[in-house]
């Protein structure tokens, strides 16, 4: 793991604390964001900001398989994943692992091997990655290893996925489209069909399925919610499970639903930067004009998260502060983080170094490290680290 920064005070940036913009100094020493006069560093032009916290990604399938047939050593892909969080970033990240029927890289058996492969990986990264489980709900069968694996390796987050039926339809409407997920799950057509039959088998098991998960989660405090809500009443069949995070909901009403509960939504940022949904869901920029969307995640495209707050500012549906709390503060406290999401003093130093003219991130710390530099920005934290040793000798 790298060295944590030596004690600084950065001056002259604009920072994000309370909820608005101040210019202001940011301290830190020994990894937390704290008071006093240290050796400063001149970060005019900049703006600091908190890190960024994702609450699902799945960009990570693609440094795993750059092709379906082409899969990569996972540490490699694990070291080239934090890597490309921090550039965006990224301070913690929950990586969307399937735990699915239909195969592949969202098999059970490649779920425990990617739990395995991050717990000997996350002394040496530079992000807090963690593991998010994302929980086909027609597989009862498979619920005492689901729930032995997220003991093991400390799982936090789940979500429930119910993509039978969509893909039942695709079986006779566009059965290529069956064809290209078969191979994508590592089986043979009569395989998968095989796979499918059995999940549709178990739809009776699923409910008392759920209400047993959702008795474990409560226990061991973990967050859980649901995927792809179609509609208010699949909402409110989750909500009243206990999976009270609404993620990516497809319609108005299922968002709607949720904001009367109180129950957060969260949204994919790619869906704010192109404009709408790729899948032709309902738009996440109508979701925050009309205050029903809480929290921005990276979905499949990491860059698209610190884009899609600037793409709100500039649309007028939020102020920069509001914007980036989506991203930073609010997923802190959907998932319970005190320690982190704000610049408040106390906290984790977890921060980005936004250039004001370019807007591009030129540095991210987390945790006190540097996971990320370029720019002028880098330059400067280079000299302030530098300096003082090099004078030494």
């Amino acid at each position: 793991m790298t060295a944590l920064l030596p004690p600084l005070r950065l001056t002259g940036a604009t920072i994000l604390r309370g909820g608005v913009l101040q210019k202001r100094s940011l301290v830190i020493a020994d990894g937390v964001i704290t008071k006093g006069p240290l050796p400063q560093v001149d970060m005019s032009g900049y703006l600091i900001l908190p890190g960024i916290i994702d609450l699902h990604g799945d960009a990570f399938e693609r440094q795993v398989a750059p092709r379906p047939s082409a899969r990569l050593p996972l540490e490699a892909a694990l070291r080239a994943t934090d890597r490309e969080a921090a550039t965006h970033g990224i301070t913690t990240a929950w990586l969307a692992q399937g735990w699915s029927w239909e195969g592949g890289l969202r098999s059970p058996d490649f779920a425990e091997e990617m739990m395995r492969a991050l717990d000997d990986y996350r002394p040496h990264a530079l992000t807090d990655l963690r593991l998010q489980i994302r929980c086909e709900t027609h597989m009862p069968e498979t619920r005492a290893r689901l729930v032995a694996a997220i003991r093991r390796h400390g799982i936090d987050y789940v979500v429930f996925n119910d993509h039978l039926d969509a893909t039942l339809q695709l079986a006779e409407t566009a059965p290529h489209r069956v064809a290209e997920q078969a191979e994508r799950g590592d089986r043979s057509v009569p395989e998968y069909h095989a796979a499918l039959a059995t999940a549709r088998a178990a739809r009776r098991e699923v409910p008392r399925h759920l209400c047993a998960l959702a008795e474990v989660f409560d226990t061991l405090d973990l967050r859980y919610g649901s995927h792809d809500d179609p509609d208010a009443e699949t909402r409110e069949y989750y909500r009243l499970i206990g999976a009270r995070i609404a993620e990516f909901p497809l319609t108005v009403a299922a968002a709607k639903l949720a904001r009367a509960c109180n129950d957060p939504v969260l949204m994919g940022a790619p869906n704010v930067v192109r404009g709408g949904s790729q899948a032709g869901n309902v738009s996440a920029l109508t979701l925050v004009a009309q205050g029903l969307c809480d929290v921005l995640v990276s979905d499949y495209h990491y860059p698209c998260l610190a884009r899609a707050a600037w793409v709100l500012v500039d649309r007028g549906l939020k102020t920069l502060p509001e914007a980036w709390e989506m991203i930073s503060k609010v997923p802190a406290e959907v998932m319970g983080l005190a320690d982190r999401g704000t610049l408040d003093h106390g906290k984790r130093s977890d921060f980005v170094v936004v250039n004001a003219a370019t807007r591009e991130i030129e540095a991210t710390v987390s945790g006190g490290r540097l996971s990320y530099l370029a720019g002028d920005a880098g330059a400067r934290l280079v000299g302030a680290i530098t300096g003082p040793r090099l004078a030494a000798e």
